[in-house]
């Protein structure tokens, strides 16, 4: 095993850096991990680099390059990196820990393990079979946040699921006749778009579709691209003509789950399928195959759930949300559907608990509370 032997103050300085860079790749890297990598010696950075893309070179090749672009060598260098080098070959890039064997690289500080049981503590053997000395632990929370994803994937064999609602000091989503808009105000919807550019995929119910016929793409903020759309449509309801169909930057990031088999739900789906949409046939919504399949077909680590009610709550019920997101706003708008809907408990004990608590205040006093279940 790796040892906790790290100086705080100088490791954590770079190790700090090496997350900024693995943030990089945000959007660019899954099913991979997002990986940062700086390269020190005497008390300077002679390289740095980053996953970039999936299929790409990893961030320990790409700081290797951008120091000899530099002109260092790294023999005697310390190297951080926000995760375990690789020690397996696929089929487009090689393994990291060997090649920091063949650089003579003198000290390895990483912020984790890998938890892909292809490597698992293998690539730190590597390197310490080569008399390279290992660290491993520096700023690991913040580093299996970040790749929180990726480490679901590989425990849970599913995508990390977080619900975003909004609500009312009442606990109400919507009014009673599902309108929706806004409850919250400019600031925490510019929140909510930035929280979108951050996730593979964003997901609701085609009850959502039908109500608010929204976009799901990010506008509010700067965004390369914008996430994977998904529909929750047993019946294939949703129309041919929304929004969610017809926008983003690529026409066809839309994919629809359903279960209904009828002559007329082929019709539409050929409708559907026409205007871009991906149709994927599942068996009575079961939202763990849906998970797995978006997954291990389209790459998704992580996934934004925007509703409504009905959809949270399912999530909830089945145990397959990771955290919540919740904007509240400082209205009392009376009856109305509300998170947690359809959840019926019979003790406190069985309440989902949050943890890991941390608010933020707007300026119109709206409030984003987030946690962990």
């Amino acid at each position: 095993m790796a040892v906790n032997n790290f100086n705080n103050n100088i490791d954590e300085f770079y190790m700090r850096r090496a997350l900024e860079l693995a943030k990089l790749g945000m959007g660019f890297t899954a099913p991979n991990p997002l990986v940062g990598c700086v390269i020190v010696k005497d008390n300077e950075i002679i390289g740095e680099g980053w996953h970039e893309k999936f299929g790409e070179p990893h961030a320990e090749i790409n700081a290797l390059s951008d120091a000899a672009r530099r002109g260092h060598s790294v023999n005697g260098s310390t190297l951080y990196v926000t995760l375990e080098p690789c020690c397996h070959l696929n089929k487009k890039t090689p393994p990291c820990a060997q090649r920091l064997v063949k650089e003579k690289v003198a000290r390895v500080v990483a912020a984790m393990s890998d938890p892909n049981p292809n490597v698992n503590n293998k690539g730190f053997d590597i390197l310490r079979e080569a008399g390279i000395e290992v660290t491993c632990g520096c700023l690991e929370n913040e580093a299996r946040w970040l790749n929180r994803g990726f480490i679901k994937a590989q425990e849970a064999k599913r995508p990390w699921v977080s619900l975003k609602a909004a609500c009312s000091l009442d606990g109400c989503m919507a009014l009673a006749n599902g309108e929706s808009k806004w409850i919250t105000g400019l600031e925490a919807r510019t929140q909510a778009h930035a929280m979108r550019a951050n996730h593979d995929a964003v997901l609701v119910g085609v009850g959502t579709v039908l109500a608010d016929d929204p976009e799901l793409n990010v506008r509010l903020v700067d965004c390369t691209r914008d996430p994977l759309r998904v529909i929750l449509d047993s019946h294939l309801r949703t129309p041919v003509n929304s929004k969610i169909i017809n926008s983003g930057k690529e026409a066809n990031r839309c994919v629809i789950f359903y279960c209904d088999k009828g002559d007329d739900a082929k019709l539409r789906a050929n409708s559907l399928i026409n205007a871009g949409a991906e149709l994927i046939l599942v068996d009575d919504m079961n939202l763990q195959q849906i998970l797995k399949i978006l997954l291990e077909r389209k790459g998704v680590l992580k996934l934004m759930t925007e509703g409504g009610s009905h959809v949270l709550t399912s999530f909830m019920r089945e145990n397959l949300a990771d955290s919540l997101s919740l904007f509240i706003a400082p209205k009392i708008i009376g009856r109305g559907p509300g998170l947690g809907e359809g959840i019926n408990l019979n003790s406190m004990r069985e309440a989902f608990n949050l943890k890991n608590i941390k608010t933020q205040n707007f300026s119109n006093g709206d409030i984003l509370l987030e946690g962990v279940f």
